[in-house]
This record gives C-alpha cells, sequence and structure tokens, in this order.
C-alpha cells in the first residue's frame, strides 16, 4: 500500500512532540551513557519489561561495566546473574558467546552489517540497535510494540513474522528515516507503550487518532 510522504512527516512531527513531554526516562537513555550499556540494554529488553531492566541494569553494569569485563566472565556467573529477569540460560549463554567472539575481534564491532548479523546473538533487532546507536544510521528498533503502532496507523502487515515482512521493514526504515534518529525509535516505543498499547489503546488521548486507520475503521463507528 502507498503511503504519502505527507502521512508520513505528520506522524514522524506529532510522535516527537508526544515524546518531548512524555517519554519515559531511562538508565540507557542518559547522554553519558555508553554504547555498551545501550546495547547491553536492548539484548535484555528482547524479553523483559523496560521498567524492569531499568531496574536491573545497575545491577547488571556493576558487574560488568563494559565488554572487556564481559569477555573475562565467567559463563555460570553471566547466567545466574541474569535469573532475576526471568532470562533463559541459553540466553544467558549466547551473550558469553558474543562477548568472546568480540575478545577474539579485539573489542571491535565489524562495520559491516551480514557480518554482524553472523555474530552470536546479534539477530535482526540487536543488530538494527548496532546500526543506531553504533553507527548512527537510520535503523528500526522494530519489534512487536513498534509494529503494532505502525501497522494501526498506517495499515497491517502480511507476514505473522515482522523480520520478514517487507512492507513492516520498509516502513519502519521510513520512519526512523529522521535527523533524530534515535529519539524517532523511542518515540514510538514510549507511545505504545503508554497510549496505543496492546489490549486497550487509549485512543481519546491519542494526538494523531484523526488521521489512524485503526481509529477510522474501529473506534470512529
Amino acid at each position: 500500500m502507498a503511503i504519502t510522504d505527507k502521512k508520513l512527516k505528520f506522524f514522524q512531527t506529532k510522535l516527537l512532540e508526544w515524546f518531548e513531554a512524555n517519554g519515559r526516562d531511562f538508565l540507557w537513555r542518559n547522554k553519558t551513557s555508553s554504547n555498551y550499556v545501550k546495547i547491553i540494554s536492548e539484548v535484555l529488553l528482547q524479553r523483559t519489561k523496560a521498567e524492569t531492566v531499568n531496574m536491573f541494569l545497575p545491577t547488571f553494569i556493576n558487574s560488568y561495566p563494559d565488554w572487556i569485563s564481559l569477555g573475562n566472565a565467567s559463563e555460570v556467573k553471566l547466567i545466574n546473574i541474569l535469573k532475576p529477569l526471568g532470562l533463559s540460560n541459553q540466553r544467558g549463554k549466547r551473550l558469553y558467546k558474543l562477548a568472546q567472539d568480540l575478545k577474539s575481534r579485539n573489542w571491535e564491532f565489524p562495520k559491516n552489517r551480514s557480518l554482524v548479523e553472523e555474530m552470536p546473538m546479534m539477530g535482526q533487532y540487536i543488530t538494527n540497535s548496532f546500526e543506531l546507536f553504533i553507527l548512527k544510521r537510520p535503523s528500526p528498533l522494530l519489534d512487536v510494540n513498534m509494529a503494532r503502532v505502525l501497522e494501526r496507523f498506517f495499515g497491517p502487515r502480511k507476514l505473522s513474522d515482522i523480520r520478514y515482512d517487507p512492507y513492516l521493514n520498509e516502513l519502519a526504515k521510513r520512519v526512523v528515516d529522521h535527523k533524530k534518529i534515535i529519539y524517532i525509535n523511542w518515540a514510538v516505543l514510549d507511545f505504545a507503550s503508554l497510549v496505543c498499547t496492546a489490549r486497550l489503546p487509549i485512543c481519546e488521548k491519542c494526538l494523531i487518532f484523526k488521521h489512524c486507520k485503526y481509529y477510522s475503521e474501529t473506534k470512529s463507528r
């Protein structure tokens, strides 16, 4: 389906306005946060609520403040420290393998996306995080929450797996192709959490409902 630049710009502008007044405050969003903290946070956020990760993060960073300390960690200790988040042992092992892989590369990520994707734990979402925070490229933090907002406003995807739906992935890239590449990502994610929620979206508090496909088809009748 064709999405006009005008509608896209409206969405970007309004979401950034909303975010400036309502955006959530997390440790990894601090201006002083390192790229390491940002990437580790995204790894943890894949299976855990942001508020929970925010409370847990100081404990993790105190134990492993950088990639080098993580690369020199005990695998068993790393798995155990992640247990309060409810992460599986397998995910702890994958994070350990990622640190070991970086250690073999002298703590440098490859600059080529395809090479990064081949590293342990670096699937589409974490690789997008890498591009966004480290390479400073307009890459979307596309998860089920971002997908929900984009699909409700612009229209639904066709494939069940968001990773492989061409329409949704292209749309997400267009949305975050903005001079405020990080903030537009955070704006959509926060909007998904606070307004455009999964079960009961708060459409009466939504500043973009007049142009929202979901609202026009379900709420305005």
